[in-house]
Parts: C-alpha cells; structure tokens; sequence
C-alpha cells in the first residue's frame, strides 16, 4: 500500500533541513575603506590586502600540488594572482566563515563598515565549510 503524499513530506522535511545548513563564503564589497581589521582576524589568512598575491599554504597546512575538496588542482606553494587591485578581499577557495574555529565569521564582525557580506556566487553547506577548514588545517 502507498500512502499519496507521504514520501513528498519526508522530501518536504530533508529540503528546509538542508536549506537551514547552506551557508557562504564571505565576500568584502567595494565599500570597503581598506582599514585592514578584517585580515589578521582571518584563521585560513584567506583575506588579502588589495593588489597583494596570495599562495593557498599561507596561514593553512596546505604544500605542494594536491586536489582541493572541490577538486580544483592547484600548487599551495605556487604564487596567485591578486582577485582585486583596490579593496581587502577573501579567497573564496579558503574561507570557510570561520567554520571549525568560531561561531561567527571574524571579519564580519570585525567590520567598521560592514562590507564583509555572504557572496551568493559561492554557495557551500556548513558540512562542506568544515571539511574545507578540516583540509587545510588537518591537525587542529
């Protein structure tokens, strides 16, 4: 026997739980004043002063070629390009919104000016988030 509907409300349940656990990563707006209180608070020193490079091994576990948990293949070591030339801004592939380390993300609430915001272009589950941080800094 099915019972109509049933199945749909178990569906209906594991959406709004699942809704509940998406988060994202930061992303620092142009209204920025590029006061720099968001950087040292960072635990995966995922912010950058503008025009500044960044390497995925600084503040991180992370050497040599390896695979990220989003299966990007990269060099940790290998020098990257600055993602902005003018503000502060967050590598998207190392913020986990200080999952792992602090209910909060730091640079929100560190903020003056509030330009530290979700950025709906990356989109990750609070269990993706943690395994990013797990990733990058296997021994704590």
């Amino acid at each position: 026997m099915v019972i109509k509907g049933f199945g749909s409300i178990f569906a209906t349940a594991k959406l709004r739980k699942q809704k509940r656990k998406i988060t994202m990563a930061i992303i620092i707006t142009d209204e920025c004043i590029n006061c720099g209180a968001c950087e040292p608070e960072c635990p995966n020193t995922a912010i950058y002063e503008g025009a500044d490079d960044w390497r995925y091994k600084d503040g991180t576990s992370l050497e040599g070629s390896l695979v990220l948990p989003n299966g990007k293949t990269v060099d940790a070591d290998e020098t990257q390009e600055p993602i902005s030339d003018e503000i502060y801004y967050i590598v998207p592939d190392k913020c986990t919104e200080c999952k792992g380390f602090h209910e909060e993300p730091q640079c929100a609430a560190v903020c003056p000016v509030d330009c530290c915001v979700p950025d709906e272009d990356h989109v990750e589950t609070e269990d993706v988030l943690l395994g990013k941080q797990r990733f990058m800094h296997p021994d704590g």
